[in-house]
């Protein structure tokens, strides 16, 4: 009775949408379940640090209201009334309803719809490959990364930089459009280490006073979406005072005159008009910036929330080319290592099966899909049928009003296949129980460093929870889908995909734990060129010609120099204020919305409020307000707040819709305008009115 559990520590990759991939040591216990969750010290970018959200993971993965048996709906969609069914029952219907739907609608007609609630690629990336074998309408991702991503790249030709560890030999750590404190703490590892060991100062360029700039010695508020402006009014400075390194853009860079002149105009006083950033903070900014050539920019995916994002990013990383802080250890930049991968995942999604006459439809734009908007849906039919897995869409979706109505269609089938019973899944047709990630294999790449790494099965699933490819396996039989990967393992493609690839095979990745893939320093700092043709560095951009992507909006009409785009959605009279709705420390999107440690740390929904702003709208600390715009409204309640600039709201992370009084979440107010050059979703671009809430 007195015997201790036996603990065994395994390992793994945190698979959760974020940029640290942390690397995890994990309690194993008796082989059936896990205690602690800790940052493994034996790879160098997570340094045994875990956010506390992963630390506490046994109270998700052990959770006593996860799903563990399929269920059919039995009463009106949105009723949460369901009756457990066999897996045969379940997949024999979603079967017999994409068959139907196929034969009276076309293949089109079905829509398999996933993203990132795990980002290893054989769990998340699989359900493309019954998409192509069976020509459904294709899946576009614009939800995260694309504005960003495009930004950083049209300038360095690809998504790749400084060795994010050098953050810990600089002298100055810039940390723009990302509050790593709440989504990527790995960040403020290698800075407060440049600080501790070298004296080095952290500057944060971000929207609102929040938990990293709170650590931070530079504090830069912005209004949001006017980075671009800040940008050149900095680079104006740089120039003016004898900062940038001319012999570096001469050898470096596209058309360093051009820039020059064309940066005359954008003075920091013209800067500040748009920014709201003091002339002065500009100034020192710049004088910071221009006088350490260790300085390392590290950019953020705040970049990628707002209609002009794309030319912001593009701005903000002209800065360390006019300084040449790419040529020094602990200088230049960093948003993500995609370019690092090279990942041929042609087995994984069924490449070889892809029809590209078959539309792609915009994941952003489920709202308009599924209400039937011609534009939206290509000029085709609409969508009968839905697989989703990975995502939330009820929840997190842009034009919520229209996500509700075309979720609640009766003529449409939907099965959900999820670990907790969300709102999503709530709609459903057909619900099944999905695992966890210790509870299967799959391959993990760290976008924020340089690891890839096996993420081996540590404890079987409870009930009767099968992985995302055990599912599309099965499913596949019932609809005719024939491929070689259906009929492989996990660790099969795994194997097949490393080799494909160049890495070797499962065997020797597993004995790696975390391969370190980072190139040598010449090639990150972009020593022998950039990646472009001419090996330049590009201040003039080429938004007609972006490295990939399909091309979507007034690309056209994008500024070639860095400059501000005034595309954001401006404030006006009846919308006199700009609403972000900014990540927390405790959740992430909708993962974690139901583990007690980070419900109890996140509250209620709320919003921040200037004190000068609530004080005009009769608005006190506590209120419950109504924001609004020509999408819908939410009620939450109001928190004062200093740290904003005035006219601006932020609301921290998403939580669920039935937590917001009146049962209408925050993505409600979220517009789902296609973002030039390749598409996007602007979550932290949306102008709204403010008031107290109605009492009934």
């Amino acid at each position: 009775m007195n015997q201790h559990a036996k603990i065994e520590i395994r390992h793994s990759t945190c698979p959760h949408d974020c940029p640290s991939a942390c690397a995890l040591d994990v309690e194993v216990l008796e082989g059936r379940s896990i205690g602690r969750v800790r940052g493994s010290k034996q790879q160098t970018y997570t340094a045994g640090v875990v956010c506390a959200k992963v630390a506490r993971y046994a109270e998700r993965i052990h959770h006593p209201e996860r799903l563990t048996h399929p269920m059919r709906r039995t009463g009106p969609k949105g009723s949460g009334q369901f009756a457990r069914i066999s897996w045969d029952e379940a997949l024999d219907e979603i079967g017999h309803r994409f068959n139907a739907a196929e034969r009276e609608f076309g293949a089109e007609s079905v829509w398999p719809y996933y993203y990132a609630g795990t980002m290893g690629l054989v769990m998340r990336d699989g359900l493309n490959r019954l998409t192509h074998v069976k020509k459904y309408s294709r899946f576009y991702s614009t939800i995260c990364a694309n504005v960003a991503r495009v930004g950083f790249a049209i300038g360095t030709g690809k998504i790749a930089g400084a060795d994010p560890r050098e953050m810990g030999v600089s002298d100055l750590i810039v940390i723009w459009g990302t509050n790593p404190v709440n989504t990527q703490v790995n960040v403020m590892t290698h800075a407060s280490r440049a600080r501790k060991e070298r004296g080095a100062r952290i500057a944060a360029v971000d929207i609102y006073d929040n938990d990293t700039m709170k650590q931070a010695d530079i504090k830069i508020i912005l209004r949001p979406g006017t980075d671009g402006a800040f940008a050149c009014g900095v680079m104006h400075v740089l120039f003016r005072d004898g900062y940038a390194d001319r012999a570096y853009m001469d050898k470096y860079t596209d058309c360093p005159a051009e820039l020059e002149a064309h940066l005359k105009t954008r003075t920091p006083e013209w800067a500040s008009s748009i920014c709201g950033v003091p002339v002065a903070e500009i100034e020192a900014f710049a004088k910071a910036v221009g006088e350490t050539k260790r300085t390392f920019f590290r950019y953020g995916y705040g970049f990628t929330r707002t209609r002009n994002g794309a030319a912001q990013m593009h701005a903000a990383n002209c800065i360390p080319a006019v300084t040449g802080a790419w040529q020094y250890e602990g200088g230049g930049a960093f948003f993500n290592n995609y370019a690092l991968w090279h990942f041929d995942e042609s087995i994984i999604e069924g490449h070889d099966a892809i029809d590209r006459s078959t539309r792609a439809l915009d994941q952003s734009q489920i709202g308009r899909i599924l209400t039937g908007d011609a534009e939206a849906l290509h000029g085709k039919g609409p969508v009968k049928a839905m697989l989703i897995q990975n995502t939330n869409p009820m929840t997190v979706a842009p034009e919520q009003v229209l996500v509700r109505q075309g979720f609640a269609r009766e003529d449409l089938f939907v099965a959900v296949h999820e670990q907790f019973m969300t709102e999503t899944a709530q709609m459903a047709d057909i619900v099944l129980p999905a695992t966890m990630f210790m509870e299967h294999d799959d391959l993990y790449y760290g976008g924020g460093h340089q690891h890839i790494s096996v993420g081996a099965k540590l404890i079987d699933p409870p009930g009767e929870c099968r992985s995302n490819h055990e599912v599309l396996q099965a499913l596949a039989k019932r609809v005719g889908a024939k491929h070689r990967g259906f009929e492989m393992s996990p660790r099969e493609l795994i194997d097949a995909t490393l080799k494909l690839s160049g890495h070797g095979d499962i065997a020797a990745l597993e004995a790696d734990l975390w391969r370190d893939l980072q190139p040598d320093f010449r090639t990150s700092h972009y020593l022998d060129g950039f990646a472009h043709a001419d090996k330049k560095f590009h201040f003039k951009a080429d938004w007609a010609n972006p490295p990939f992507g399909l091309m979507m909006g007034d690309f056209d009409k994008m500024p070639s120099l860095p400059d501000h785009w005034a595309v954001i959605e401006q404030a006006d009279q009846n919308h006199p204020f700009r609403l972000a709705t900014s990540p927390s420390r405790g959740f992430l999107n909708t993962t974690f919305n139901e583990t007690p440690g980070s419900q109890a740390r996140e509250g209620k929904p709320s919003v921040m409020i200037h004190p000068l702003d609530a004080s005009s709208l009769d608005i006190s600390e506590g209120d419950a307000v109504t924001l609004g715009n020509t999408r819908g409204e939410t009620s939450l309640i109001a928190t004062l707040f200093e740290g904003v600039r005035r006219g601006v709201l932020i609301a921290e992370s998403i939580h669920p819709n039935k937590d917001h009084i009146g049962g209408r979440g925050i993505n409600v107010l979220t517009g789902a305008d296609t973002i030039a050059p390749i598409g996007g979703a602007a979550f932290h671009d949306n102008k709204v009115w403010i008031r107290k809430a109605s009492v009934d």
